[in-house]
């Protein structure tokens, strides 16, 4: 790990020199451990804030998982500390909770003959999970995979059911290889070429696969793996390189449906049939095609398109590709669908800015929409809610950024608002209108503006705009953030004295460099998970991660990028970041390493500057467990009401 040099940001702005003066006194450190939780500077949050901020830590939603046989589906949601699956068997019905674990599940995917389900699990955030099969019959779990420090994902099931494969790193802790399980016998790998590769579809007899290698968000290679032989057959990609997906047999087995961005600036459903020229089936929407199923009887195809952050779900009649009308669905953001077995409903989940998310069941033929779950908002008025207006303003060179703009719904004239710019991680995400109980509280309870961006190198609006932060171009990321502050200075209900800057993984990255960047302008900011250094992070990062960020951030070994790395490192530039900082962290985050927090926390202090850090020895990439989550909203509530509420 490389050793920063804490006194080089006071030498490059000439505040201090070795000759002239010494180095700042760092502030005293008032350090807390409690259970899995280490503090440092942060007060506790007192008991008004607590009982204030419960019941919006008490919202809870869920997700659709799969459908357990025609008649009830299987849902992730948290009645304890973590999201497990759960089975409801009728409309508003009870939901039986069928895994038990103090570590999440992820990954659920059902079994076509409906006898059980496969889902992942880690330890402690680590990423390093394994799969389990649960047994719907016994009722009991069984791994499948090694259980060691191997990353297994991605798990697909053959039609039948008796074959299942995925990725994982078991070969050498690197590279992605497909393994593939065959009923009672042990894993066997399928295809280890180098590099990361996905299963995508069994062929309809089970023989072959569908597979692509990923090498970036905006490069996928799509082939067909011969199970029996071995063979590999690449497809030939438009242009040379593509972002491909989904790929996935036809009914019959007589072509494939799939995702491609070929020659266009979104990714569009594709059927392509041998000998016959792609058919492009999402051709008149001018955005990203998310997702699509199909039906097992071969009669329908359902897709859901992300338009501006809105979710559309559209059904099409196979073989002809007809368009089939579906009933209104509630605005907001679409997450998982699938056909029930017999092909004659449409699960989907719906999430909007004003109610966290649920599972809604279509009938194709009589067109009726059912809720079948009810999430709880913590006893609130969900009246009181607000829904965010969609503005878009102009960068620096002209671009238009567009942004979610959440307000209290009565502003007192005269009043001028304190604001959070809340940015996404990725960078290739998208910040959607969905409900968050934390805005939702800064905006009731506190009286706040939150605004959320989607600063270029997004995903969701066409592959130039997501390419746009690559590499040298990384700093025009945070200039969107400064054009933002423009705006928010010229609107007269907005406070252009009182604005924070949130963000976690690159998103944290963005708040530390616009704390560098504008440090006059930004009143204070919370750093989750965030880099600090895009050397030490490309150095620190799991291996099997790290040629895939090359791609984005730039090659850390190519000298011109490794100087442009440290030129623009907020470790380098901490000098310059003197406004209240909060920084948390998960200790076993595999992706941006504790080291990074630990590293920015020491050079700011070193410039005598009180931070505030909060590590989570259970956690990694992020809060998953309840009452770390709850914890570390409190004292982000806290943080906002010292440096922005109260100056």
């Amino acid at each position: 790990m490389r050793t920063p040099n804490l006194l080089a940001p006071l030498l490059l702005l000439g505040l201090a020199t070795p000759a002239l003066a010494a180095a700042p006194t760092a502030p005293s450190v008032q350090r807390v451990e409690a259970d899995n939780r280490i503090s440092e500077n942060i007060p506790e949050p007192p008991p008004a804030l607590l009982e204030r901020l419960e019941r919006y830590q008490n919202t809870r939603g869920a997700s659709f998982a799969g459908w357990a046989g025609n008649e009830a589906l299987l849902i992730t949601t948290r009645f304890g500390e973590t999201t497990q699956v759960h089975r409801v068997a009728m409309p508003l019905g009870m939901r039986e909770q069928l895994t038990f674990s103090s570590e999440p599940t992820q990954a659920v995917r059902v079994r076509p003959d409906g006898r059980g389900f496969v889902f992942g699990r880690d330890v402690g955030g680590s990423e390093f999970w394994q799969l389990f099969h649960f047994d719907l019959e016994t009722r009991e779990a069984v791994r499948l995979t090694d259980g060691g420090r191997t990353r297994n994902e991605a798990p697909v099931w053959s039609a039948d059911g008796r074959q299942l494969a995925w990725t994982s790193t078991a070969r050498n802790g690197r590279d992605g290889d497909l393994w593939v399980k065959t009923g009672d016998a042990a894993p066997r790998i399928v295809l280890q070429e180098g590099g990361t590769w996905f299963a995508t579809d069994f062929s309809p007899d089970g023989r072959r696969l569908f597979v692509t290698r990923t090498v970036s968000i905006n490069e996928t290679y799509p082939g067909e793996l011969d199970l029996e032989t071995g063979a590999l057959r690449m497809f030939p990609i438009e242009g040379g390189t593509a972002a491909v997906g989904q790929f996935r047999y036809a009914p019959r087995g007589e072509g494939a449906y799939y995702l491609s961005d070929e020659g266009t600036e979104f990714r569009t459903l594709r059927f392509h049939r041998p000998g016959d020229a792609p058919q492009n089936l999402s051709a008149g929407i001018p955005w990203d095609v998310t997702g699509f199923d199909l039906s097992r009887d071969g009669r329908h195809l359902v897709f859901a398109s992300n338009e501006d952050g809105i979710g559309r779900l559209h059904l099409r009649s196979l073989p002809d590709h007809r368009e089939r009308p579906l009933p209104a669905l509630p605005v907001g953001v679409i997450g998982s669908f699938g056909f029930s077995p017999d092909g004659r409903r449409i699960a989907v989940t719906l999430n909007t800015a004003t109610s966290p998310s649920d599972v809604f069941v279509i009938d194709i033929e009589t067109q009726a929409l059912v809720r079948w779950t009810q999430s709880e908002v913590g006893g609130l008025d969900t009246r009181r809610f607000v829904a965010p207006t969609l503005i878009r303003y102009e960068s620096f060179d002209g671009l238009s950024i567009p942004a979610f703009y959440y307000r209290p719904a009565s502003v007192p004239a005269g009043t001028r608002l304190p604001v959070v710019i809340q940015i996404h991680g990725g960078p290739e995400a998208q910040a959607f209108p969905s409900f968050n109980p934390s805005i939702q509280y800064m905006v009731n309870e506190l009286g706040m503006a939150v605004l959320v961006p989607n600063v270029r190198g997004s995903a969701g609006y066409g592959k130039t705009y997501l390419q746009l932060d690559n590499g040298f171009k990384r700093k025009d990321s945070v200039k969107d953030i400064g054009a933002l502050l423009d705006w928010i200075a010229r609107q007269p209900e907005l406070d252009p004295a009182r604005v924070g800057v949130f963000g976690g993984s690159y998103g944290g990255y963005m708040v530390l460099a616009t704390m560098v960047d504008y440090p006059e302008r930004i009143a204070a900011g919370i750093n989750v998970v965030g880099i600090s250094h895009f050397v030490t992070f490309l150095e620190a990062t799991e291996s099997y991660r790290r040629d895939l960020r090359r791609v984005e951030y730039g090659d850390e070994r190519d000298p011109v990028m490794r100087a442009f790395m440290e030129e623009i490192a907020p470790l380098n530039n901490a000098g310059r970041i003197t406004s209240p900082l909060f920084v948390a962290q998960g200790a076993n985050d595999p992706r941006v390493p504790l080291s990074e927090a630990e590293q920015i926390v020491a050079a700011v202090r070193a410039n005598g500057r009180d931070v505030w850090y909060l590590v989570f020895r259970d956690e990694g990439h992020g809060f998953a467990k309840k009452r770390n989550a709850d914890w570390f909203n409190a004292a982000t509530m806290l943080f906002w009401q010292k440096h922005l509420l109260e100056r």
